[in-house]
């Protein structure tokens, strides 16, 4: 399944960790980071990554993506250039296609960088 077009957000800050996430965690998994997108949360855990997408005009319909690291075969960082290429661009290849995730101003891409390898790399 080819998912480039379907998977892509943008985050924006690296933000707290939603009080909300305790009630999807799995045993002894815990959060480590979390970052805003601009009606979303993407969540890294130590096991996984989860992404609360937001939908429709209320928002009230919440769709979950969890991506466990061990699905993960490949990643690659682009930092941001200048000033018309604002974003920084993280791409992963995984065992269900190709998510990219596009990463503001504001988030260290070399310290989510180290985010993903830590968790990739255990």
């Amino acid at each position: 399944m080819e998912t480039a077009n379907i998977l892509a957000w943008t985050l924006q800050f690296e933000t707290d960790i939603p009080n909300d996430i305790a009630d999807i965690l799995i045993g002894d998994e815990r959060p480590i980071a979390a970052y805003k997108t601009l009606r979303d949360a993407a969540i890294f855990t130590d096991k996984r990554m989860i992404i609360r997408d937001a939908q429709g005009m209320t928002g009230k319909k919440v769709e979950m993506y969890s991506l466990p690291y061990s699905s993960i075969d490949m990643w690659s960082t682009e930092n941001a250039a200048g000033m018309f290429d604002v974003n920084a661009e993280v791409e992963l290849w995984t065992k269900v296609g190709h998510i990219k995730l596009n990463l503001g101003k504001k988030v260290d891409i070399r310290k989510f960088d180290r985010l993903i390898a830590e968790a990739v790399l255990k």
